[in-house]
């Protein structure tokens, strides 16, 4: 069936809340391009101190990713060749890609199979001489097991790096994540709660050496200009990205809100419709669950169909993850290793979600989704 393009719901609106702040934005971007000054100046210092205080820690440091905040924040703990580190098969690619960047090994630990998020009552039999630090995932916006993961880092002396690159602004027992770990990194990639004009990072930490290391590493190893003490990377934050999030990071809790006021539509829905057909994410605490993603589990092999007559319909959505990481072939672990994350895959599918999404447009998802079941 073709649908005309009025009536086509993306996986995601970008361009509304562009369209809804567009006389700020505008100015805070024309403001730096008269500046002149495009490279670490006062809107990156500024977003800095902002996120800050936001996140309730100490420092933050503007990276130009999420990949090199993750990297960058492992570097700056000590990681390295020979160590291990502990994390989830069921997340994007860069949380094991970073472990394995700075020369260290990405053991992974199966997922819980309703929240997606790392098992932490598997961590422990996971920990070996070698291992220096675990990175859980508050995945899709909801937090991660994180009070127990610290627990268990602290008997073992082990770093946390929290990956909340798709949590900005979600929370754990009223602490914001990124705050609770020894480090975290937060993306922002347009596509994030949080989101910027392109790729950009941050690590929040309480940790002023951690801190510290990482303003040398994101500028080639540099404490003084042309002076190079280890090696490092060109992983500088943006002006004119900096400029832009300083707009949108006063809105992000409204923002969230009504993401979380969708999901509440969606479970309604679901529970209405569906008739267990499809099983609908869980929400231990409302109030600090960020729904980058809404992914439902569609059991029984009927993923996919649901999936193409959603397609066919003009509704787009997307799997996150079609292949657990330990499987990717670059890893290449066996089948049954994690058997959790390898079923999630076969099962998740994430429908439309962005802030300004209609209660008309969810209600047209579910039923297309309930026709195809």
């Amino acid at each position: 069936m073709n649908e005309s393009r009025e009536t086509r719901i993306p996986l995601a609106d970008l361009a509304e809340e562009v369209r809804e702040q567009w006389d700020a934005l505008s100015r805070a971007v024309l403001d730096v391009l008269r500046s002149g000054c495009f490279v670490l100046g006062p809107n990156v210092q500024g977003l800095e101190q902002e996120a800050a205080a936001y996140l309730g820690v100490k420092r933050c440091v503007g990276v130009a990713s999420g990949t090199d905040a993750l990297i960058i924040a492992l570097r700056a703990f000590g990681v390295g060749p020979g160590d291990e580190v502990i994390t989830t098969p069921f997340t994007f690619i860069a949380t094991a890609e970073s472990v394995s960047r700075v020369g260290a090994t990405p053991v992974f630990v199966d997922i819980e199979p309703d929240s997606f998020n790392i098992d932490v009552n598997r961590i422990e039999a996971a920990i070996t001489p070698r291992t220096k630090a675990i990175i859980p995932v508050h995945l899709f916006g909801l937090a991660c097991g994180i009070g127990a993961v610290m627990e268990i880092a602290s008997r073992h002396g082990l770093k946390v790096l929290e990956d909340a690159a798709q949590a900005f602004g979600g929370s754990s027992k009223g602490r914001k994540l990124g705050s609770i770990g020894d480090a975290g990194a937060f993306s922002f990639f347009p596509s994030k709660n949080l989101g910027g004009w392109g790729d950009g990072g941050l690590i929040s930490t309480n940790d002023d050496g951690v801190a510290d290391a990482a303003l040398v590493l994101r500028d080639h190893g540099s404490r003084r200009r042309y002076y190079h003490d280890v090696f490092g990377y060109n992983s500088r934050l943006d002006e004119v990205q900096a400029a832009f999030l300083r707009v949108k990071l006063p809105l992000i809790d409204r923002r969230n809100q009504a993401r979380r006021e969708a999901a509440a539509r969606y479970d309604r829905l679901i529970a209405e419709r569906a008739g267990g057909r499809i099983v609908a994410p869980p929400c231990p605490d409302p109030a600090e669950h960020v729904y980058h993603q809404y992914t439902v589990r569609i059991p029984g092999g009927r993923r996919d169909r649901v999936r193409q007559r959603l397609s066919e319909a003009g509704i787009e959505t997307a799997i996150y993850y079609p292949v657990p990481i330990h499987r990717q072939v670059i890893y290449d672990l066996p089948a049954g290793s994690c058997p959790n994350a390898e079923a999630a895959a076969a099962e998740v599918l994430s429908l439309p979600m962005w802030p300004g999404i209609t209660a008309e447009q969810q209600e047209r998802v579910v039923s297309v989704m309930c026709e195809a079941l």
